[in-house]
């Protein structure tokens, strides 16, 4: 089968490598009907993920048809189609009995396009399918649902729960690429009085508008700290969401928190980032951080089967397999593309 191989920083080919085998009796082989391209891609591109080597198949997001399962699968069976998670998870150990998911101790996680090879391929093994994988609703296209394997669970958990995004809130997200706009669609859900998107690009800042952000600020020309302010009588914002992964978008995420605000880190930092405990020690704040643990994948499953998820507005740009450099260089000039979310497809 042909695959995108990680090479280094800066190094990717897509290139033929042996199709997968089962292992484990809890695998599954899916066949890769559709898959998308992850910010967090990227930041391994960048070599900010050390763990990943030479040699390994990128990818933790794919729609497909199971083509084998190992004899302890009870869940699928090959020809269903499936959304292959970005997380897998043991089921078993301490973290996932407490679903999460993305600290599995049992050889579960963020392991797909990181420690092991990933779905950016024809075929994918994935193990723990059983509480690793989810048939498709019927009746909902294949690509939305590709959208619920990363960005719609990490901007749901990782921003809105863990922001703990109330009616009434004034919610403000730094960040208007995928991840910030899944938390502004997600952060709608709760009724919010008001949804703030921050960013340097105006496309993104028009994307945002669709999502629901209702105010907008590009902060290469504004002070989004003195906007910010203005809307809420000097106080700040109730929640806010870091969705970039830079020093400087975290930074400012802090500043535009209340006294006694909720700010949810999302991004992936591959830089230090400055915590200014001496302004920020009397204020009362709640910083969280996470990686997605996928423990509301049926949730928004449902809500996606009851048309109440637009999943489908995340897609920008289409692309065979053997497109997947090309889908690359769009994807990561997006400032000039407009790409959102890249779906390859068979």
């Amino acid at each position: 089968m042909r695959a995108l191989i990680y090479h280094g920083p800066g190094k990717k080919a897509w290139e033929e490598v042996p199709k997968p085998q089962l292992i484990d009796d809890g695998d599954a082989i899916v066949r890769v009907d559709a898959v998308t391209i992850c910010g967090t891609d990227l930041h391994i591109l960048k070599g900010d993920v050390p763990a990943v080597t030479d040699g390994r198949i990128l990818g933790h997001e794919a729609v497909g048809t199971v083509e084998a399962v190992g004899p302890g699968v009870r869940t699928v069976k090959p020809g269903d189609q499936v959304l292959v998670s970005c997380i897998t998870a043991c089921g078993r150990c301490r973290f996932c009995r407490e679903s999460r998911y993305g600290q599995c101790l049992g050889g579960g996680g963020w392991i797909l396009g990181h420690k092991i090879d990933g779905t950016q391929a024809e075929y994918v093994r994935v193990p723990f399918a059983d509480t690793s994988v989810h048939p498709l609703p019927a009746g909902v296209p294949a690509q939305d649902v590709l959208m619920l394997a990363d960005i719609l669970p990490t901007g749901y958990e990782v921003g809105v729960l863990n922001g703990a995004v109330g009616p009434g809130d004034v919610v403000a997200v730094v960040g208007a690429g995928p991840i910030g706009l899944a938390a502004i669609m997600g952060a709608r859900l709760f009724s919010p009085s008001h949804v703030i998107a921050i960013d340097l690009a105006d496309s993104r800042l028009e994307a945002a508008k669709e999502f629901g952000a209702d105010i907008t600020i590009n902060n290469s020309r504004e002070d989004a700290l003195s906007a910010v302010r203005d809307l809420t009588d000097g106080l700040g914002a109730d929640v806010t969401v870091e969705a970039v992964g830079v020093p400087e978008a975290f930074e400012l995420t802090v500043a535009l928190a209340r006294p006694g605000g909720r700010i949810a880190n999302i991004g992936v930092h591959g830089a230090p980032a400055a915590l200014h405990l001496e302004e920020q020690w009397i204020r009362d704040i709640t910083i969280t951080t996470g990686l997605v643990d996928t423990f509301s994948t049926p949730t928004l499953l449902r809500l996606l089967s009851g048309g109440q998820l637009d999943a489908g507005r995340f897609i920008t740009h289409h692309f065979t397999l053997d497109e997947f450099p090309t889908a690359y260089d769009v994807f990561a000039d997006a400032a000039h593309t407009g790409a959102l979310k890249v779906v390859l497809t068979r």
